[in-house]
């Protein structure tokens, strides 16, 4: 054991004593790499500075010393463009009525309530008719009397029996009553308030027990057919939009989509939000309900044999919109008059015929006769 212990000292120092040299080696190495870093900091500097020299008194050295650009394309296309005014409207009904009594009583019962959809016909209250119970009653006994009378009479007077005033007298009798008796059964009638005719009530303004008079308004009454959808649309599209345009509308809570017309455009601008009115007509649909939502897509404008291209391809600068496209391997800046956009499409007006070829990817990196290498990918 006691010569291993004698040489541990010495093997400790020799570890150590390279450790130190390693370290040593280390932070020369990465001396060197910094000098070497600065070094080739001021050559591509230098290198840079006398391409460019170069490349202003030499065009074709600029052409052939620029780096290629690696880019994907996209075609400028020929085809049809829709463009469409998108608002949103509400649905309404031309069978927007308020219901009132025709007859002053107390309300004895409402059987309906807010929301409730009613049949035409459908009883809505009944107003106290005591009193026209007990004229009628009483009518048809006077009526059953003047009946026999005229009756008699009639007999009397074919058989040439009593003067032509009695019989008459008995007849007029007999048909006033009638008369009257069936204007009381009218009246009776009017005691119930009815349905006009199949809907939906939207507001009940009376109460079980009171006292109603004629032309009061007692129920706000929105009927299922003839319905509209009413929409404020801005006045920039004054005279763009017409009656007859074509109209798609969705309606986002059922999720449905229907093509109609625009049935009636209005010809007054609101002063307080610089709308005007545009009214559709809808065909009768059982899911669809008065003031529902719809948004509508007015078709404006159409050009069946438009150029093209994809809309955040389009750029600008002070002198206008451009697109780059590819010719000979290079990009190309194409100044373009642009027009409406739609699904991300813009339509062409001036500059393109649609048989380019147009940067996609890496159209922000290229400029013009930019060197560019379109990827396979």
């Amino acid at each position: 054991m006691k010569p291993i212990l004698k040489f541990l000292p010495v093997m400790f120092l020799a570890i150590l004593t390279f450790s130190c040299e390693k370290k040593e080696g280390v932070e020369a190495m990465k001396t060197k790499l910094v000098e070497l870093k600065n070094q080739a900091g001021e050559l591509n500097t230098e290198i840079k500075t006398l391409e460019s020299e170069i490349a202003k008194l030499d065009p074709d050295f600029a052409k052939a010393n620029k780096k290629s650009i690696l880019i994907t394309t996209a075609a400028a296309r020929k085809g049809e463009f829709t463009h469409y005014v998108e608002v949103t409207g509400s649905v309404l009904s031309k069978k927007n009525v308020s219901i009132s009594a025709e007859t002053a009583g107390r309300i004895l019962e409402v059987p309906v309530m807010e929301g409730m959809r009613v049949s035409k016909g459908q009883i809505l209250a009944k107003i106290d008719s005591e009193s026209i119970d007990r004229n009628i009653e009483e009518m048809e006994n006077s009526l059953q009397l003047a009946t026999t009378i005229f009756q008699k009479q009639e007999r009397l007077w074919n058989q040439k029996i009593g003067t032509e005033i009695q019989y008459l007298e008995a007849k007029n009798r007999k048909e006033g009553l009638e008369k009257n008796l069936a204007s009381m059964k009218t009246q009776l009638n009017k005691a119930f308030v009815r349905a006009p005719f199949n809907g939906t009530i939207e507001t009940v303004q009376v109460r079980m027990g009171e006292a109603v008079q004629p032309g009061v308004p007692m129920f706000e009454f929105v009927g299922e057919s003839d319905m509209f959808i009413l929409a404020d649309v801005s006045e920039s599209y004054v005279g763009v939009l017409t009656k007859g345009d074509s109209v798609t509308i969705d309606f986002p809570s059922i999720g449905k989509t229907l093509t109609t017309r625009v049935s009636a455009v209005g010809g007054v601008i609101n002063p307080n939000n610089r709308t005007f009115k545009v009214e559709v007509l809808l065909p009768n649909m059982t899911d669809i309900k008065p003031n529902m939502i719809a948004v509508l897509k007015i078709r404006d404008y159409q050009n069946p044999n438009s150029v093209l291209v994809p809309a955040h391809l389009i750029l600008a600068d002070n002198k206008g919109d451009y697109v780059f496209i590819v010719e000979n391997q290079t990009a190309q800046k194409k100044y373009v008059k642009r027009g409406l956009t739609a699904n991300n499409e813009t339509e062409i007006l001036e500059g393109l015929t649609g048989s380019e070829i147009i940067v996609d990817k890496g159209f922000r990196e290229v400029g013009d006769n930019f060197s560019v290498n379109i990827s396979q990918l």
